[in-house]
């Protein structure tokens, strides 16, 4: 098998057994206008109107954006301007519960004779990336170019989540017919299930799902991180590189989170666009490590509250995984579609930084092959040219070279500042 270099993690899968548990509808929810890279949504409802579970409240012409919808029946009691944990702002829309969380009228069952009705329902579904990155499904699945594999993303090399692994465990079905509605519409011949080999039962669940189908193939991965980065994934699995500024779909191949998969069926199946989020729950501060779906926009200190969190022993609460998530600045803020998981810890210890040993560890370790030293230093300079001459842009911010560095460099985050300054450039 090829294999990029990465590193390996102790993967604190505690609640890889634990089924998901759906938690009563919240009394009130607040869902920010951008839960999606691209074009924020702008609000499309007033105040005081009362709106229904699935009901459009949020859009944008911008081609890369994605529908925003009520995650629960109520009135509109506030229009906001929202702080994200990012520090940017856009609108939120806040909806306060009637109890009954009724369905917008209409909803049914999704059917597409055409390529064109295909995408056009997708766009309406709000579906973006469960990974965590928020790309909008229906751009995903619109490319300009021939796709000859189909890669679904089931690895979820970060430590403690497990929410792609539930789903592979409990929607098996869903997922293999969403993969075959996708190949079919978009005439993909194959399709491969990228899965790291430390989650047994979903493998061969799938497996058996499958085995009547011969185009696709569940392919067992070794455990090591970031094993489930796009690039990583796509060479691991056909041999193909994605250049720097190219797409994946621009060498033939798409990829989608396993999550994303399951819900696109059950779209199809209901009507029901995307109003809910399942994601795990865990960390040292967490008494009750759990597996849990709310609805979007019910705020996490509800959710951590459910998993028995200390909350007076919290001294960092991270929206994802420990390697490629965020800090959260508040036990308040709204579960979004793209949070696949909440971690919370009793540790936040600060670390000493020193001077570079020139070790070479980063470059070691760094799936790209790339200098995260030289990188850091040409950023320091405000090197442009440096910057991309070092393929800046091929960064995934893995995290790899901050773990193995003996000097405790910020070269992660140093990177994202980069990234940053060559986008303002």
């Amino acid at each position: 098998m090829r294999k990029l270099k990465g590193i390996r993690l102790a993967h604190e899968k505690r609640t890889a057994e634990q089924a998901f548990v759906t938690l009563p509808p919240p009394q009130k929810v607040c869902i920010p206008m951008s839960m999606h890279m691209g074009a924020p949504c702008e609000p499309v409802v007033k105040l005081q109107q009362q709106v229904s579970v699935g009901e459009c409240i949020g859009t944008s012409d911008a081609f890369f954006s994605a529908d925003i919808h009520a995650s629960i029946s109520g009135k509109v009691t506030a229009i906001t301007d929202f702080r994200m944990a990012n520090g940017n702002y856009c609108k939120a829309v806040e909806i306060t519960s009637d109890g009954l969380m009724t369905p917008y009228e209409g909803l049914a069952p999704v059917s597409c004779e055409t390529a064109e009705e295909f995408f056009a329902a997708i766009r309406k579904s709000g579906a973006v990336g469960l990974g965590g990155a928020g790309f909008p499904t229906h751009v995903k699945l619109n490319p300009t170019h021939k796709i000859d594999y189909l890669i679904v993303n089931a690895a979820e090399c970060e430590p403690y989540i497990t929410s792609d692994d539930r789903t592979m465990q409990e929607k098996q079905e869903e997922i293999i017919a969403s993969i075959r509605r996708v190949m079919q519409f978009l005439h993909i011949p194959e399709c491969y299930i990228g899965v790291e080999n430390n989650k047994p039962q979903a493998i061969k669940i799938l497996r058996e799902c499958a085995e009547q189908d011969d185009s696709i193939t569940i392919v067992s991965l070794p455990p090591i991180y970031p094993q489930g980065a796009e690039k990583v994934m796509i060479y691991n699995i056909t041999g193909r590189i994605v250049q720097e500024g190219q797409l994946p779909s621009e060498q033939g191949v798409i990829v989608i989170n396993v999550s994303t998969m399951a819900f696109l069926e059950e779209y199809f199946r209901t009507g029901m666009p995307l109003v809910s989020r399942s994601l795990t729950i865990d960390g040292d501060a967490v008494n009750k490590p759990c597996n849990v779906t709310v609805s979007v926009g019910t705020s996490m200190r509800e959710v951590l509250t459910y998993a028995e969190c200390r909350f007076d022993d919290v001294r960092r609460l991270i929206g994802g995984g420990p390697m490629m998530g965020g800090g959260l600045p508040s036990f308040d803020m709204p579960i979004t579609k793209t949070n696949n998981a909440i971690l919370a810890f009793t540790s936040d210890k600060p670390v000493t930084t020193t001077a570079c040993i020139r070790c070479g560890r980063c470059a070691n370790v760094c799936p790209l092959n790339l200098m995260p030293t030289a990188m850091e230093q040409a950023y320091r300079k405000r090197d442009k040219a440096g910057l991309q001459a070092l393929h800046m842009g091929l960064c995934m911010l893995c995290g790899c070279c901050s773990y193995v560095c003996p000097a405790n460099r910020p070269l992660v985050e140093s990177h994202r500042l980069a990234k940053d300054f060559l986008r303002q450039k």
